[in-house]
């Protein structure tokens, strides 16, 4: 049980679930929310991340990408704590339930009290984004040509973490879709990807080595860093920038409060220069991110 607790790496949860809060804060501001539907949409999640984590534990490990000069938290697989067949039948079970989890959140959400599905092509639609969501969470280092290894991870994060996460929760609670909001979410998704920045940062040396062609690897450590303030930077941006537009009352700029943190963390990923030091900036991007969203969504919701 404590390898699969540790594979499931739950320390990852709260940035998965960053998004999450955000689209219900925006929910619960525009007067639109659900708690079944925020909890299923949190349930759904977090199968998704874990999902994720046994995916990625078994891709790293068939592939090869994981050796002993890894310095990143012990891998179940590579390891051997957990079979490779045994994750595999682990990887099948999470992502059912994910899809199960998802199917019922999107039939709370879009089917009435006489079970009369509204807007069938949302219904579908929203579908196919939940199973997009399971392939991505899978294709990550697994299949023939797996996107993190390209470099397209990052992509990914600001799809899923950033867009999907707050417009589709969002989405699911009011039905309706404000392009403003495009703002925030991408600055939800924008400190997802730091998060994956750092990581790749801390593993330039050994992902150079196994072929692993992170963003990181591909322009280097001293231009990583830069990427990784213009990812803080551009964050912070969009969501000034949506305040703005949007009028907001002042007490709405809450979030403000965080910014030193990001510059905080931005200056230790420039100054760490051996990658363990790096781990715990992991861990305070990825709480200086949930802190963020929730005082933008109490700002906005009071």
């Amino acid at each position: 049980m404590k390898s699969w607790i540790a594979a499931a790496r739950p320390r990852t949860l709260p940035l998965a679930l960053a998004s999450i809060i955000l689209g219900c804060f925006l929910a619960i501001a525009d007067r639109h929310f659900s708690w079944e539907i925020a909890l299923l949409a949190v349930l759904t999640t977090i199968f998704l991340q874990v999902l994720s984590n046994f995916a990625n534990d078994y891709g790293d490990a068939v592939s090869g990408k994981d050796t002993e000069a890894r310095v990143g938290p012990r891998r179940a697989v590579s390891t051997g704590d957990i079979s490779r067949e045994t994750m595999l039948r682990g990887i099948v079970v999470t992502g059912v339930l994910a899809f199960i989890s998802g199917v019922w959140l999107l039939v709370v959400s879009l089917f009435d009290a006489d079970w009369t599905l509204n807007a069938p092509g949302f219904f579908y639609g929203m579908l196919i984004l939940g199973l997009l969501s399971i392939a991505a969470a899978v294709g990550y280092t697994n299949g023939r040509r797996p996107y993190g290894y390209a470099g397209f991870g990052d992509i990914a994060v600001l799809l899923f973490f950033g867009w999907v996460g707050v417009l589709g929760t969002y989405f699911l609670h009011t039905l309706d879709f404000r392009p403003l909001l495009l703002l925030p979410a991408t600055a939800v998704g924008l400190f997802a990807t730091g998060v994956l920045n750092i990581n790749n940062i801390r593993d330039i040396e050994t992902d150079a080595q196994t072929g692993k062609r992170s963003i990181p690897v591909r322009l280097g450590r001293t231009l990583a860093i830069r990427y990784h303030w213009g990812l803080l930077l551009a964050g912070m941006t969009c969501a000034v920038a949506y305040s703005f537009l949007t009028d907001a009352k002042l007490i709405s700029y809450l979030y403000l409060l965080t910014f030193p943190l990001f510059v905080l963390n931005g200056r230790a990923v420039a100054t760490h220069k051996h990658p363990t030091e790096l781990n715990p900036r992991l861990g305070q991007l990825a709480l200086t991110t949930l802190l963020f969203v929730i005082l933008f969504g109490v700002g906005q919701a009071i």
